[in-house]
């Protein structure tokens, strides 16, 4: 008679049992099973004081969940992140639609393990590790320090609520030192996307991509935080076209606009380091921003950031996911 998972009513049997003081080879004789079965299961899932079957039937459980990491949660698992799926995404779907107790750190561990291998699974990862003591390094170099500059903490404490549409978060995403790249502007209570290519990283186009942007929409625009680039000094151009205030983040505290900073990691798997952003189409632009817009997002309760942004001012606004600059 080979080895076979124990029932819980099983368990229980050997629970009465046990208290009668029959030797374990009886135990099995009477609820069928081999003997190593019952040795291995009081080692396995027995207590320092004793046998208890509801402890057991849940340590036999949550064993029995663990061991589907091994091999068909990994392969289910590295698919998910080549399909660009974060651990922290993939960890709450097991959890909700699968029952399996999978955690986001247990997944960062197969990523860095398979880096080890020689495997790209961490090139998956939307942001790289950040760097520390950056912020010191800011205020020696003086950055952030360009004309009529309103920092952040000046900024109405309503904007970090989330609550209203109409707030926004901008960056750059630039190929090497400001050879090319976008000007992203995420609203932060939807997260919905605008983006446009700078061929030629300056303020004045990047104030006019900005603008053309934001223009079309200026009844949801209320607020704008900006990072510190030397690219944004022309804010106040933006802002009065928009009929907006304009705030800057303290230097490197990407945290500060952090959904505009996730965004720009879902934009650099389409577009990763090195992309030269003059031989980006209007075309690929727009198919990506659009593909991010209409992303269902789990703190939108699975609605997509079009559905939301769009939805309260559909009538006021353009539907195009992104104004493009040619």
């Amino acid at each position: 008679m080979g080895y076979r998972q124990l029932t819980q009513v099983q368990r229980y049997q050997i629970f009465a049992y046990l208290e009668t003081g029959i030797s374990q080879r009886q135990i099995a004789k009477a609820i069928g099973v081999h003997s190593s079965t019952i040795s291995r299961e009081i080692k396995r899932n027995g207590l320092i004081s004793g046998y208890a079957p509801e402890q057991a039937q849940l340590a036999s459980d949550q064993r029995r969940r663990s061991a589907w990491k091994v091999p068909s949660l990994i392969r289910w698992v590295t698919g998910q992140l080549m399909d660009e799926w974060s651990p922290q995404q993939i960890s709450g779907f097991m959890a909700n639609a699968k029952g399996v107790c999978v955690s986001h750190q247990w997944i960062y561990a197969l990523i860095w393990d398979d880096k080890q291998h020689g495997g790209t699974l961490w090139k998956r990862l939307r942001l790289p590790r950040q760097r520390r003591y950056q912020r010191q390094l800011a205020k020696r170099a003086g950055l952030g320090k360009f004309p009529h500059r309103v920092g952040i903490e000046q900024r109405p404490a309503e904007v970090g609520g989330r609550r209203h549409i109409g707030h926004w978060e901008g960056d750059t995403v630039l190929k090497g030192h400001k050879e090319s790249g976008l000007v992203t502007l995420v609203e932060r209570r939807s997260g919905y996307l605008l983006a446009a290519r700078l061929p030629m990283i300056t303020a004045t186009r990047t104030a006019q991509a900005m603008t053309r942007l934001l223009a079309p929409r200026r009844g949801a625009v209320r607020t704008i935080t900006l990072d510190n680039g030397a690219e944004f000094a022309e804010h106040r151009k933006v802002a009065k076209a928009v009929s907006a205030k304009t705030y800057f983040c303290d230097p490197y505290c990407s945290c500060q606009r952090g959904t505009n900073e996730n965004t720009n990691g879902l934009i650099r798997q389409y577009f990763p380091k090195g992309t030269d952003f003059r031989k980006v189409t209007d075309a690929e632009l727009r198919r990506v921003v659009n593909k991010l817009n209409d992303r269902p997002r789990k703190r939108l309760e699975y609605r997509t950031p079009a559905q939301v942004f769009l939805g309260k001012y559909s009538g006021a606004l353009e539907t195009a996911g992104a104004a493009l600059i040619s």
